[in-house]
């Protein structure tokens, strides 16, 4: 992975395609379990939080405590869930 990482590129790593509604739920899972395995990899702190919440949307991100070691990451995870919550 790239320094940056897009929404619509994870989407396309992950799962083949950036439509993520029309998967069948084998190919959905399989994404979802490549995910899991990449983000127990990674050690850049900036990949991890990005991989870390495209699975919170997903609705399939570890707990903050396990996720994250440092506390000002897991602060960073509690404010992008307070914002997509606001988003609705």
């Amino acid at each position: 992975m790239n320094a940056g990482m897009d929404f619509q590129d994870l989407l396309v790593r992950y799962f083949g395609q950036s439509e993520i509604e029309t998967l069948p739920a084998a190919a959905l899972e399989a994404g979802m379990e490549r995910m899991r395995v990449d983000f127990g990899l990674e050690r850049h702190a900036g990949r991890r939080f990005g991989l870390w919440t495209l699975m919170y949307m997903l609705g399939d991100a570890p707990d903050l405590d396990v996720a994250f070691k440092d506390e000002a990451d897991r602060e960073a995870a509690r404010n992008f869930m307070d914002m997509v919550d606001r988003m609705g």
